[in-house]
């Protein structure tokens, strides 16, 4: 470190920390803002602005405050408001302008809205009141004046009746009668006539010759200032009083509302007429109460008739008023409510204040108006939510600065008042200087870290680890101090630091006012390790927040666990990378929990740690309130604060407004439980009444909820009424008196009915009255007996009223004497009797009028039960018997005399049950009964039920049938057909019903359905497809089984038949059907119709459904489209629609798409508009501009085509005002204007004209027209030092423009420099010349000088400098853009102009990306090139394939993506782009390579695609696989293996067909070249195979020896004797085993080998244990005895073409030709049987049978070769049958795993034959040619397939192959591997090469191939000969082989895209397992199937383990 420099730096910062300390106690001293203030409003707009259409309206808002508030116009919402051109604009000094318009311009949200103006600076902003603008479109209007109809001798009004649109402006002004009377409001109230102040004529004393006059008046708009006189004349008629009327009111209204304004005039009318005159007195309510008093009248209160008129208006005049009008007849009242309304305002007190922090601050609101509604206040522009007058802080904080404002509001006007709070005193939040920074190191040495802070007042400085408080220690050192300029210097020293140590530290500084902190990480290296984490609380609703204390250096992951489960595992929570936990909306039940945090490093070193969380819940209250309505005094009431949520403890209280309760209130409270509180007032009085709150607090929080009381002095009782009796008879007297004030009214009514409850008035009658609150009842009867309410209301609370019982003492009196009671036999029966009367009663019971004595017969009990209105005696039997069938009467008797009633006892009992239940008849519908009639119980039968049901169902869910009592024969109806009936019978009389009859069973006969399908719902589905869905019909309306349905639909309106489609039934319970009917009209509307069939028919057609096809879109453009131009801002656009044909539905709107048409390139600035019509008119266009339109039309199918684009140019009008004026002093006598044209010229400028005035004089003003060209105007002959005032207007055809602004000059001897240019910007065409001019003035003549991006100007070839001063650049580029500045200067003064210079050049070259490819099209990006200064119009993409011609296809330039389509599939492509604007087309982008997605053909696997026989062999081409492409052709070439020349068979082969090649020798090698052709190019396979022998039978495989000559072969033989012998023996030995073996199978034993049936074929596998050598002599065992039929074009033998073919072996074994004999196909018909993955494939025999046998005939040859699925490949393989000759290992039927049918050479080991693979070679070895260690046999791999375009797609075009040799055996192991990683796939030149070699040579050595896995069985797999336990058992035959894994066929060959990012190593060779060099890689069967289900192994080591229907075996005699 360089030590000087350091302590420079630190001297550096102590000075400036220094400057800044002082600097800031001096600003302390002298308060930055002492001299400044917040916005306060000058002048505010009002709050209503009315104003004309014609005459416009400005609203002036001014401000002031340092710095000057900016003023900006908002709406009531609190946006901003925007220039609306012509309608509304904000004027530079802040007026709201709205210019006159026309009526149809008339927009609401402009014209009828809320504003209000704001003004706000740095320290606040201020909201204006409420300013409702509404503009009054000039509508014409009339006023009216109808009949007034009068009474003589009364007072009429006439009213001038305004129409409600106008009435708000429109006042009366005068009134005028026919005899030229005119009548005008005044003050004169004596006269006939009165003008009143509310504008209504009020004539006094009507006589008859008042009829005969006509009134009109005159009103005058105060808007207009127009006058208009009535359109009608008034006149009265007057009516002449026949006989006396009572008062009624002639307007029909009982109650007015009234409004006026303070000391505004104003008239209570009290329209009223009678006769004789009536007599009008007006009273006014006293507030608050039902009392009123009569109206003072004096100068300002005066009466008129009945017209009251107050003048002057005032605040208190405010109130209700009613006018009474009485007279002789009668009386009548109307109440009219006035409201005086006075002007709100409104003041802050007070209006700035000063404010320490932390100390209250005090603002109250003093406001005055009637009435107010609402009190607010904002903060700053913004609601605070307080609605007080009063607005108390009680701790200031920073955030409390700036600018308060209270509102108060009605519903017609707004005031505010604004104050201004700022914060005084020390005030310097904490503020870190200094710090440490993040540090990594080793353990060991000690660590400083520093922390400087600084504030007022001076901070405190804390350190924290992970957010844990760092305390001193032995090893932790905290310090701190304060220097000299009071900032706090800390420090933490940490002694020999640890791993353990490391984390997040962080310094916090803490004072008063503020807090300010820095953390940084301190790592050192170690393992992880974690602090323990202290248990977190946190209250329920918040978030958490918790960082994984880690430490240990460095950490590879920090991962979060809850119960080992990472996080996160809910949308709640969130992890983060450093080790922060959130988790959000914390709730108790799910998030409380302990989390595990877990730190990683990259050696897998972790450390845990545990964290607990708490969820704690706040309080929650059950809201609570006092009983409805206010308290009355005394009342007791009570308040329960339930408190159901919260965490416990919790600590619940009360206050009073705030206070706590004190107990001499007469308020107690008491705890209830753990979470509840009760008050409980014993007495309501006055002090009580406020807001009671509840407050509950615990750990988590405090919660409250507050109800308030209101309390009212309620009435009270003098006297209050009590129960009284009275003799029956005798005069009755209740008194009942209440006091209270007013007096409450005393009121009695009677209870309705016997109980308390409902109350009705008293009846006036004679015997009843009230008097004075006393009730009289005279004469008193058992009537009048009852309850009684006495109530006393005074109008407050809800009064008082007490209910008292009046009882009259009476004799006693049965109210029924006589009545029947029945009970039924053997059941207990009760008799009661109620007697009422006086107390005592007594009560006796005869019975047929004989004493009953219970103690006689012990079923009696007799009980007395005393009852408030007398005696109920009731007598019970607790069995009753046919004896008691009598007359019981009872006998009551008391002081007042005695009474009975009698009870007519009847026993009965209920029928028995009806028997004899017979059907008489039945049908599909109904069922005749009949039965005998039954005992009826001594009651007469009323009727028999008929009981059925549906034979499953229960008997709760019956039908009935109702049959009268008196027949024994009946109906039942309304069955259901098909249908299974359990009919029962019941019978019934009064008493009850007897028990069920005995069930009989019927079924019903089935019928057509007679139901229609439910639920019927047609759907469009596309514009050609509508589904059709329905349910069944009822399923009681199925009259059998529902077999399917008929939908039948045709075009709707038409004629034609429906076309029917059948449906089979579902018979899933309420599942719906569907039917999708297709290759429908497009927006064509069809009828559908369902109905349902069963076996007997179809039921009724339901009702028709009508749908329409989806809508397409429009096909053609609106046509005749046409423009006008109206002015110069509307154009007005027709079309007509487009033919009905094209529309493809219905045309709902049209749009018309216009933009200016210099910017109709960018779609952005286009601009719609949608019209029902067929024109309409565009408003708000440019002037004087030309605008491109197009019209399309739209339906529900989206927009249609558009038009043709045509253009119209909107009219010129005046321009604008010259932009800028400059007025420069060029002599004594000479001043130079110049100007800038106008922003918007509106037309073609045709002249200017200067004014010029000499300033204070007289003088007329002076006008110069000067050329449109000139920008200069030098005005001559002037006065010396006298100032000019200059202006200039620009005009055009239609006329002289707005003045520009003044500006003024004085000719002078000094002319210093000036420039008359003007700063602009000049726009360039590239390779165009431009000029920049600088015109100067100035005496002595400026120097004038350029700078060009700052740097001086030198002339050059390309710019020079003219003589006028002006800069001219010929041949513009792109670099001249720029600023270019003038600088004028003599010897006076010096000026400068600055030019900005734009270039619109072409656009550079664009920027291409590819974003997607598919086998036809690419997708590319364009974007522009960043420096592209004109706007870019489109571009144009040009592409080409690698072999062909260039195309371009035009893009806009808002397209983000575009497709190319139509392109060659797996083809190379080369793409560019240029950009065009309107100067042209430019430069063009790099050219992007790429190609189609698709590749060349791949191989197939050989067995799926080679059929071998003895003389043909069949290609099935459809087992090749197109790469993505689809193919064209192939071409088939084939030789010998010995010939070098290939023979073409066909060079045109068509894809989808199979093909044979015929014509070839037995038992003899051939070569196969195919060569298939796609659009990506062509793939080259060759194949060796050998024809079957004349047999059947295979070869062995041919070694490649060396050429030898006869005398070599004889010495290589006798030289090996020892050899040869045993060979040559051995063979012998095998060949007459196998005669033997042919032999003794040919006996018929077919038995004896089912022991050797049952092993597995694999290799190391016997077929029997003690003959272990029979394993090599046969290729397969014969499975037990089955019968097969033949299979046609079989290439294996059969034991029938052996027995047909003693002679001819050879020809009868030619391939089958299905040209020869088609009906061949006919011998095997096999059922269809499900194929799983089709495992019943080729079980293939090698051995010969030349040997008949009796009884042999038909029986399966033993060791014959099999084919059994599908003949060719021509048949469809689902056909195939199910047979299995015998299993193969693992239950695999596909190629033979350890397949021994060839001969092997002399000690061979067993398992040679299983298909074992070699492993791939090294990249670096593809071209080699390597023997491998066992046979000859060569195995083709065709090179790798790859599927991800962005990695596998440089894919060589041709294919290369090579042939390798294979350990032991041949195969077939293509096609070859595929490759996941993306390196393997990229470089071109080592893709393809082989990893194999082989003794192949030319020509196809330039075939390199990536060689494959040789194909290794399952067999050997897992047994790899090596002694290892046999296999197990295969499956049983009928083995479900869909269960194995290796055998699904639906494995794809392809490699998925996110394949190719996974590496798995190669893929093995679509075969069996991968055969791995450590034992611990061989995979079992078992393992295999794991694997696959996990999508581990790839779906290409399985591809050879499946058969298809049309596959192959390989043959150990083919390799590839």
């Amino acid at each position: 470190m360089n030590m000087p420099n350091e302590r420079l730096k630190w001297l550096t910062l102590y000075a400036a920390v220094a400057l800044i300390v002082c600097g800031s106690q001096s600003l302390a001293a002298n308060p930055p803002d002492a001299d400044q203030k917040g916005p306060v409003f000058l002048k505010e707009p009002t709050n209503r602005i009315d104003f004309s259409n014609s005459t416009g309206a400005e609203i002036e808002c001014k401000s002031s405050g340092n710095p000057m508030p900016e003023i900006i116009w908002i709406r009531s919402d609190g946006t901003a408001v925007g220039d609306v051109p012509g309608l509304r604009q904000i004027s530079s000094d802040g007026k709201l302008v709205f210019p006159p318009f026309r009526a149809e311009d008339y927009r609401q949200e402009v014209h009828a809205q809320v504003y209000a103006c704001l003004a706000r600076n740095q320290f606040g902003s201020i909201i204006s009141r409420d300013v409702h603008v509404r503009a009054v479109v000039s509508q014409h209007y009339e006023e009216d004046i109808h009949k007034a109809f009068v009474i003589r001798g009364n007072s009429a009004i006439l009213k001038c009746d305004i129409p409600s649109f106008v009435a708000d402006f429109v006042n009366v002004i005068s009134w005028h009668s026919d005899e030229q009377e005119n009548f005008y409001p005044g003050t004169e109230y004596d006269g006939k006539y009165l003008v009143l102040p509310s504008g209504e004529l009020h004539i006094r004393e009507v006589g008859p010759e008042d009829g005969y006059k006509s009134y009109q008046c005159r009103t005058k708009h105060r808007l207009t200032g127009e006058t208009r006189l009535s359109a009608t004349k008034g006149r009265l008629v007057i009516t002449e009083p026949v006989a006396s009327v009572g008062p009624r009111l002639t307007s029909g209204d009982e109650s007015r509302i009234l409004k006026v304004y303070l000391a505004a005039s104003a008239t209570l009318l009290c329209p009223a007429q009678a006769y004789p005159v009536p007599f009008f007195r007006w009273y006014k309510f006293i507030e608050g109460t039902t009392r009123k008093q009569a109206v003072v009248l004096n100068d300002r209160v005066k009466q008129v008739s009945g017209t009251l008129i107050i003048k002057d208006a005032v605040v208190e005049d405010s109130g209700k008023y009613l006018c009474v009008v009485n007279n002789s007849v009668g009386g009548e009242s109307v109440e009219t409510v006035l409201t005086v309304t006075a002007p709100l305002s409104a003041k802050i007190d007070p209006p700035t204040q000063t404010v320490d922090f932390g100390r209250p601050a005090v603002f109250t609101c003093q406001y005055t108006g009637n009435p107010i509604k609402t009190v607010s206040w904002m903060k700053d522009g913004k609601a605070i939510g307080h609605s007080e007058p009063v607005l108390r802080i009680e701790s200031v904080k920073k955030e409390d600065k700036g600018m308060y404002q209270c509102f108060v509001r009605n519903d017609q006007e707004s005031a505010e008042a604004s104050a201004e709070l700022k914060l005084g005193g020390r005030f310097d939040p904490p503020v870190i200087r200094q710090a440490f920074q993040e540090e990594t190191m080793e353990p060991g040495p000690s660590v400083f870290l520093k922390c400087v802070a600084g504030g007022n007042p001076t901070p405190e400085i804390s350190w924290e680890l992970d957010g844990k408080k760092i305390a001193n220690n032995d090893r932790y050192q905290v310090g701190q101090y304060v220097t000299v300029n009071g900032d706090v210097v800390s420090y933490l020293n940490i002694t020999s630091v640890h791993a353990n140590d490391g984390g997040l530290y962080k310094c916090i500084a803490k004072s008063k006012v503020g807090v300010a902190e820095h953390s940084a990480k301190l790592n050192v290296y170690g393992l992880p390790y974690i602090r323990q984490m202290e248990k977190k609380a946190i209250v329920a609703g918040e978030t958490l927040i918790v960082t994984c204390p880690v430490a240990g250096y460095p950490i590879d992951s920090i991962v979060w666990e809850r119960d080992n489960r990472a996080l996160p595992i809910n949308r709640k929570q969130k992890v983060f990378p450093n080790g922060t936990l959130i988790i959000e909306n914390v709730e108790r039940n799910s998030d409380q929990a302990t989390y595990t945090c877990v730190a990683k490093n990259q050696e897998g070193y972790s450390a845990r740690g545990s964290l607990e969380v708490q969820v704690m819940v706040l309080p929650r209250i059950i809201p609570f309130a006092f009983e409805e309505g206010p308290a009355q005094v005394g009342q007791y009431l009570t308040l329960h604060c339930s408190v159901p949520g919260g965490d416990l403890p919790l600590n619940i209280d009360w206050t009073l407004d705030g206070q706590q309760i004190s107990e001499d209130l007469g308020i107690t409270t008491a705890r209830v439980g753990r979470r509840g509180s009760v008050l409980t007032i014993e007495a309501v009085e006055a002090p009580h009444a406020g807001n009671f709150t509840c407050h509950a607090r615990n750990l988590a929080g405090h919660q409250q909820f507050t109800t308030p009381l209101n309390v009212y002095v309620p009435p009270r009782w003098i006297l209050e009424p009590t129960d009284k009796a009275f003799a029956q008879g005798s005069d009755a007297k209740v008194e009942c008196k209440a006091d209270g004030f007013p007096k409450p009214q005393v009121t009695w009514k009677k209870a309705v009915g016997d109980t308390p409850g409902e109350y009705k008035d008293l009846k006036k009658s004679d015997n009843i009255r009230v008097e004075e609150g006393t009730l009289h009842v005279d004469n008193i009867q058992k009537t009048n007996e009852g309850y009684y309410l006495c109530e006393a209301i005074n109008g407050i609370g809800s009064g008082l009223s007490a209910v008292i019982m009046i009882s009259v003492q009476a004799p006693p009196e049965f109210t029924e004497k006589l009545r029947n009671q029945t009970a039924r036999r053997g059941e207990p029966a009760v008799l009661q009797c109620e007697a009422k009367g006086e107390k005592p009663i007594g009560i006796l019971w005869n019975m047929n009028n004989m004493r009953l004595d219970p103690k006689n017969d012990n079923r009696y009990t007799i009980r007395e039960e005393i009852l408030s209105t007398g005696v109920m005696s009731s007598l019970s039997i607790k069995r009753t018997e046919r004896s008691d069938s009598a007359l019981f009467t009872c006998v009551a008797t008391n002081a007042f005399g005695s009474d009975d009633a009698s009870i007519n006892m009847i026993v009965q009992e209920v029928p028995e049950m009806p028997y004899a239940l017979k059907v008489l008849d039945k049908s599909g519908r109904s069922v005749q009964l009949s039965w005998a009639q039954p005992y009826d119980g001594n009651s007469p039968l009323d009727r028999y039920i008929i009981e059925f049901k549906r034979s499953r169902a229960s008997w709760t869910e019956i039908d009935r049938v109702i049959v009268p009592g008196h027949t024994t024969e009946a109906q039942v109806q309304k069955l259901s057909p098909a249908t299974t009936y359990n009919i029962r019978i019941v019978a019934e009389n009064a008493i009850g019903t007897s028990q069920s009859s005995e069930a009989v069973t019927i079924i019903t006969a089935e019928e057509a359905p007679s139901g229609k399908p439910q639920n019927i719902k047609v759907e469009p589905v596309n514009q050609t497809t509508m589904r059709v869905t329905w349910k069944p019909p009822p399923r009681t309306e199925w009259n059998g089984e529902i077999l399917g349905y008929y939908v039948g639909y045709k075009l709707s309106n038409t004629n034609s038949s429906y076309v029917f489609e059948t449906i089979n039934f579902i018979t899933e319970e309420g599942k719906e059907h569907n039917l999708e009917l297709q290759n429908l009209r497009v927006y064509t509307q069809y009828s559908v119709v369902i109905q349902a069939f069963n076996k007997i028919g179809a039921g009724p057609l339901s009702e028709e459904e009508k749908q329409f096809t989806a809508e397409g879109t429009p096909s053609q453009p609106p046509s005749d489209t046409a423009c006008t131009t109206l002015t110069s801002q509307t154009i007005r656009v027709g079309w007509v629609s487009p033919p009905l044909e094209s529309a493809n539905g219905v045309i709902k709107t049209y749009k018309v798409v216009y933009a200016p048409s210099d910017e109709w390139y960018d779609e952005t600035k286009r601009h719609y508009k949608k019209t029902a019509s067929s024109d309409t008119v565009l408003h708000g266009l440019k002037k004087y501009t030309n605008y491109t339109m197009q019209v399309l039309a739209t339906t529900a199918g989206g927009d249609g085509v558009r038009s043709v684009p045509i253009h119209c140019q909107t009219e010129p009008d005046v321009p604008e005002a010259p932009t800028d004026v400059k007025a420069l002093v060029m002599g004594n006598a000479a001043i130079l204007v110049s100007w800038r044209p106008p922003a918007q010229p509106n037309g073609i400028i045709t002249q200017y004209t200067v004014y010029s005035k000499a300033e204070g004089a007289e003088t007329e003003t002076k006008t110069q027209k000067v050329p449109h060209y000139q920008m200069s105007f030098e005005a001559t002959e002037l006065e010396k030092n006298k100032p000019y005032e200059f202006w200039v207007t620009a005009s055009t055809t239609i006329g002289e423009g707005q003045q520009s602004k003044s500006i003024v000059a004085m000719p002078s001897d000094q002319v210093p420099a000036k420039i008359a240019s003007f700063d602009d910007t000049f726009t360039a065409t590239f390779k165009e010349d431009a000029k920049m001019p600088c015109l100067a003035v100035g005496a002595p003549q400026p120097e004038i000088t350029w700078k060009i991006k700052g740097v001086e100007f030198s002339a050059n070839d390309r710019m020079r400098l003219l003589p006028d001063g002006s800069l001219l650049i010929k041949s513009v580029n792109r670099q001249d853009a720029g600023d270019y500045s003038c600088h004028a200067e003599n010897s006076i003064a010096k000026d400068s102009i600055t030019h900005k210079l734009i270039v619109l050049a072409p656009p550079q070259s664009p920027h291409v990306t590819l974003s997607a490819t598919t086998t036809d099209a690419l997708t590319v990006k364009l974007k522009p090139h960043e420096g592209d200064t004109a706007p870019l119009h489109g571009y144009t993409l040009h592409y080409k394939p690698e072999f062909g011609e260039w195309e371009t296809s035009e893009v806009s330039v808002d397209s983000q993506k575009h497709n190319i389509e139509g392109l060659f599939c797996g083809s190379r492509y080369q793409v560019y782009a240029t950009g065009f604007n309107n100067i042209g087309a430019g430069e063009a982008s790099d050219i992007l390579n790429t190609r189609t997605k698709g590749q060349k053909p791949k191989l197939p696997e050989k067995p799926r695609f080679i059929e071998v026989s003895s003389n043909s062999v069949s290609l099935h081409f459809k087992a090749w696989k197109d790469g993505g492409c689809p193919m064209s052709h192939f071409v088939v070439e084939s030789k010998k293996r010995d010939q070098i020349e290939w023979n073409q068979i066909s060079n045109n082969v068509k894809p989808d067909n199979n093909y044979v090649v015929l014509d070839l020798e037995p038992a003899t090698w051939y070569n196969l070249r195919i060569t298939a052709h796609n659009s990506a190019g062509f793939t080259v396979a060759e194949y060796d195979f050998a024809t079957l022998t004349v047999t059947g039978g295979t070869i062995a495989p041919s070694r490649d020896l060396p050429e030898l000559s006869a005398e070599d072969t004889i010495r290589i033989i006798l030289s090996n004797l020892n050899l040869v012998v045993p060979v040559v023996a051995a063979l012998l030995v095998i060949i007459i085993a196998i005669i033997v073996i042919c032999i003794l199978r040919s006996k018929g034993n077919h038995h004896k080998d089912d022991v050797v049936y049952n092993q597995t074929m694999g290799p190391g596998a016997t077929l029997d244990k003690r003959r272990p050598d029979l394993r090599d002599e046969l290729g397969y065992i014969a499975p037990p005895n089955r019968k097969l039929p033949p299979v046609p074009g079989s290439n294996y033998n059969t034991c029938d073409r052996i027995k047909r073919g003693r002679g001819g072996l050879r020809s009868n074994h030619s391939t089958w030709d299905p040209r020869r004999n088609p009906n061949l196909y006919e011998e095997l018909k096999a059922p269809p049987v499900p194929m799983h993955g089709n495992h019943y494939g080729h079980a293939h025999g090698n051995a010969e049978c030349h040997y008949r046998h009796p009884g042999m005939e038909d029986e399966i040859c033993p060791y014959a070769t099999f084919h059994l699925l599908g003949f060719r490949e021509e048949m469809d393989p689902t056909k195939a049958m199910n047979f299995q000759t015998f299993p193969h290992q693992n239950g695999h039927a596909g190629p033979v795993p350890g397949h021994a049918g060839t001969m092997l050479p002399p000690g061979h080991p067993g398992h040679v034959h299983s298909r074992s693979g070699s492993q791939s070679m090294p990249r670096a070895n593809r071209y080699q040619r390597k023997n491998s260690q066992g046979g000859q046999s060569s195995i083709y791999t065709p090179a790798p397939e790859y599927d991800d375009p962005a990695n596998c797609a440089e894919e060589d075009q041709y294919r290369r192959y090579t042939r390798v040799n294979s350990q032991g055996g041949s195969l077939y192991s293509g096609p070859g591997p595929e490759y996941d990683d993306p390196a393997n796939c990229a470089p071109e030149e080592d893709q393809y090469g082989s990893q194999y070699g082989g003794p192949y040579g030319q020509p196809y050595d330039h075939y390199g191939s990536r060689g494959s896995m040789g194909r290794r069985s399952i067999g050997s797999a897992r047994n790899p000969g090596n002694g290892s336990p046999e296999p197990p058992p295969p499956p049983p035959r009928n083995h479900d082989m869909s269960n194995s894994s290796f055998n699904d066929s639906k494995e794809s060959n392809e490699i998925s895209e996110a394949e190719c990012d996974r590496d798995h190593g190669p893929r093995g060779n679509y075969g069996a397992v991968k055969r791995s060099p450590q034992p611990k890689d061989q995979r079992t069967t078992e393992e295999m199937r794991k694997l696959i289900e996990r999508n581990e192994t790839g779906p290409k080591q399985l591809q050879l383990q499946q058969t298809n229907g049309a596959g192959f075996t390989a043959y150990d005699t083919m390799a590839v």
